[in-house]
């Protein structure tokens, strides 16, 4: 049914009803960006706690060995092995919050494609690659490392 001579078509949106859209769509879009920014800060926190981890037990492994070669003391298997858990713990730990890193992400990835597919978000900006995610990988790589140092006598820490 066309409108009557002289009237404005009625439109199913106004203008302030499309503005009020594209913010929100915007806000959802922040929102996302702000959510991957949680994640790597938690993984952060993870990284941090591995490296703590990992650093304190392979010095309480290095002095107790040293002291040893030094003859200062002849047994120093229980601190040795104490500094090896130490090391396997924030191994693990890294391990752990770096797979949980990654499902998180593609979750956040997928409920962005459908919000996107769904006309709720623009999604025009991308997820770049997550530098605290490739320092944890490089970290994890270094703990095993020091790890096979440690257990076998071989390596780049041997």
């Amino acid at each position: 049914m066309a409108p009557a001579p002289g009237t404005t078509p009625v439109t199913a949106q106004s203008d302030s009803d499309r503005i009020s859209v594209e913010l929100s769509s915007r806000r959802t879009g922040m929102s996302f960006q702000r959510t991957r920014m949680s994640a790597d800060r938690t993984l952060m926190s993870v990284l941090r706690t591995s490296l703590s981890l990992i650093s304190f037990g392979f010095t309480i492994y290095q002095v107790f060995e040293k002291l040893r070669e030094a003859g200062t003391i002849t047994h120093a298997a229980a601190p040795r092995n104490f500094g090896v858990a130490l090391v396997l713990l924030g191994i693990g730990m890294l391990v752990i919050g770096i797979v949980y890193h990654v499902r998180f992400m593609i979750g956040l990835r997928e409920e962005r494609e459908a919000m996107k597919a769904a006309g709720l978000v623009h999604g025009e900006s991308r997820f770049p690659v997550s530098l605290t995610l490739l320092t944890a990988i490089v970290l994890l790589l270094i703990g095993v490392a020091a790890v096979i140092s440690m257990l076998f006598q071989a390596g780049p820490f041997g």
